[in-house]
């Protein structure tokens, strides 16, 4: 893809390091590194009731633009299961709740909202059908996810 102008700036992510101020014990950079990008729980579990369903799906071996978690070509629709914290659910609210190194947080987190609005945009270009859950939604209304799903499919 190449670099178009943004109409917002870029939001600029301070590097998280000791220099800048940010310091971390081991057992907090452990915890970090146990945190996945791909294949999570609430995906599998939307993965599995797609199967169950009878539709098949594909999940990339060369990732798409933003990493689609499900894509079904046969339909142009890309889906994402977006954890809450990391892509800024209710951010208003939230993101006064972070207490510690709220320069580097707020930044992450804003610039992962701005690259989710990039990635619907690109897909959306090409023609192709976005569909975002929350992680909570897929673990406590898994149902109507795939509802949601089908219906758009079927129609």
């Amino acid at each position: 893809m190449k670099n178009k102008p943004y109409i917002k700036p870029k939001v600029a992510v301070p590097r998280f390091s000791e220099e800048n101020g940010f310091y971390t014990t081991k057992a907090r950079s452990f915890n970090m590194s146990q945190i996945k990008g791909k294949n999570t729980k609430p995906e599998k579990l939307l993965k599995k009731a797609l199967w169950h369903a009878g539709v098949r799906f594909k999940t990339p071996k060369k990732p798409l633009f933003g990493k689609p978690d499900i894509t079904l070509k046969k339909y142009k629709l890309v889906i994402f299961v977006d954890g809450t914290f990391w892509h800024g659910y209710d951010w208003e609210n939230r993101k006064h709740a972070i207490k510690s190194n709220q320069e580097f947080w707020i930044a992450k987190i804003e610039r992962n909202m701005q690259r989710d609005q990039e990635v619907n945009n690109y897909f959306q270009e090409k023609g192709w059908t976005i569909i975002r859950f929350w992680d909570f939604e897929v673990k406590e209304e898994l149902g109507a996810c795939l509802k949601y799903l089908l219906n758009y499919i079927i129609y």
